[in-house]
């Protein structure tokens, strides 16, 4: 990835995006509202060196359940995706691709538990519907960028299923694979945070232990999950993919657990805003249902997701420019490098949501475990692919070593890409961002969770709207800043 840009326009940016960054630190709730957080963390480090691993009842049922959910979602999101993309240049595709995969999986789950029960279906779907707008994006900003010349070479009047198959697909199908792959680690992530809304994956498990303070119990299933994303790279081949997902859906068959009449209901009663529902001749009333709505929820909600999205960006930036030298050859040896690549790896496994609930117990409820959460994973895959960059950056022998060679040589040469990958990822962690919520931080997410808890289906789904357009102007922003600066996205696999 390269980026061809003026320095000033680059510093520019930064300055303004810092100063706002700082300027939400400013209205943010970042206090510690616990009394004794050390001995919360003396807790939890004691649950990290002495891990229980058979205190958990059902644990290869949800371990199971978890890739069951992960694969079948992938699978059938990244089916969706391919179709989708291959229609990539029709307006409506990339809009309803971009709501699609606004909406996170946890919304989508407390969505579908209202349609289809606490079943198989719920997590899969869950997990397809949001991957297919995340896959319809990436493949067809794939074919977009591929070489056209194969394709002019054909006959004139060629059958375009064969001009598609024969000459754009081959290609770019290694990056689809390569890019499917990353998605399934993201899909056990996602699959094993579901059971935050009660269905049976791990995390299912890991809320009910770190909840009791099992911090033993929780950390052994943490490990368990780590395990499942590491070893990916010796059991995730591509002959075997589809024997697994046939094995998922023979294991856990994607069939709902409630009858086609709570479908009905829901559609025709539930998400009908109450004075329709209630009273058909009060448009004052619908007005007021509105404007209480948005005052009383919406608008604290939105605003409280975009301050702490703000300051998780400026805390992720900074993380990155400190740890992404310790996988570059530029500043460490070997040795340090795997080290540094296996710290790296253990951040981002580990779901935002996970981490905010973790520092949530610690911490106490403000918005400093969404800040802590949110940058330490975000961090860790920015860090990841800028160090990846930075290898590839070619120095003389001459060049000065330590502090210099960082802030004189290396860093102004991969600043771009790193501008790139923070605008790129800011969109994902707002979307993140809004799910928080459901663990008891301000976000746009806690109003959600409440109107589901409190079957008002109509306003939740009105919030989640808000939140799809919150994101979906985060998006255009980031896409407008990233297209003016000429910043370029290649092979990002985050």
């Amino acid at each position: 990835m390269t980026s061809h840009t003026s320095a000033s326009a680059l510093r520019r940016t930064s300055l303004w995006l810092a100063v706002i960054c700082v300027g939400a630190f400013f209205v943010a709730d970042i206090d510690i509202t616990t009394r004794s957080p050390e001995l919360e963390l003396a807790r939890l480090a004691k649950g990290i060196i002495t891990p229980d691993f058979f205190a958990t009842e059902q644990l290869l049922h949800a371990i199971l359940n978890t890739l069951a959910f992960a694969l079948q979602g992938v699978a059938f999101g990244a089916i969706g995706g391919f179709i989708l993309a291959v229609f990539w240049h029709k307006r409506w595709v990339r809009g309803t691709s971009a709501v699609l995969r606004a909406v996170h999986e946890l919304f989508w789950g407390l969505i579908f538990l209202q349609l289809t029960g606490l079943s198989t279906l719920t997590g899969v779907l869950a997990i397809a519907i949001p991957y297919c707008g995340i896959f319809a994006k990436v493949f067809g900003e794939f074919l977009e960028e591929s070489d056209v010349k194969p394709a002019q070479a054909l006959t004139y009047g060629s059958n375009p299923i064969v001009t598609f198959f024969y000459a754009r697909l081959p290609l770019v199908w290694k990056n689809f694979k390569f890019y499917a792959a990353y998605r399934l680690e993201c899909g056990i992530r996602s699959s094993a945070i579901l059971g935050f809304i009660g269905l049976p994956t791990l995390g299912f498990h890991l809320e009910t232990a770190f909840r009791q303070g099992s911090y033993s119990a929780g950390m052994a299933l943490l490990y368990i999950f780590f395990a499942l994303i590491v070893s990916m790279r010796w059991w995730l081949h591509a002959k075997l993919v589809p024997l697994y997902v046939i094995v998922a859906c023979l294991f856990a068959p994607p069939i709902a657990s409630t009858h086609s009449t709570g479908l009905w209901k829901f559609i025709s009663h539930d998400i009908i805003p109450a004075p329709l529902r209630d009273n058909f001749s009060g448009t004052l009333t619908l007005n007021q249902w509105f404007i209480d709505l948005l005052v009383q929820q919406g608008v604290p909600g939105l605003v409280n997701t975009l301050i702490l999205g703000l300051c998780a960006l400026l805390l992720t930036a900074l993380l990155t420019l400190v740890l992404f030298p310790i996988i570059s050859h530029h500043f460490v040896g070997p040795v340090s490098r795997r080290v540094g690549y296996g710290f790296l790896v253990a951040l981002r496994t580990a779901p935002e949501f996970l981490l905010a609930f973790i520092f949530l117990l610690v911490l106490g409820p403000s918005m400093l475990p969404g800040i802590f959460a949110l940058s330490l994973h975000t961090g860790a895959i920015i860090a990841h692919l800028l160090g990846l960059v930075s290898n590839t950056v070619r120095l003389r022998s001459d060049s000065p070593h330590g502090l210099n060679r960082y802030a004189f040589e290396v860093l102004p040469r991969v600043y771009g890409n790193f501008l790139a990958l923070l605008l790129y990822r800011w969109e994902i962690i707002m979307r993140e961002t809004a799910i928080l919520g459901l663990i008891g931080i301000p976000t746009i997410g806690f109003y959600i969770d409440s109107a589901f808890s409190e079957f008002r289906f109509d306003r939740a789904l009105f919030l989640i709207g808000l939140s799809v357009l919150l994101n979906l102007c985060v998006d255009a922003f980031s896409r407008l800043l990233r297209r003016s600066l000429k910043l370029n996205r290649h092979d990002l696999a985050a």
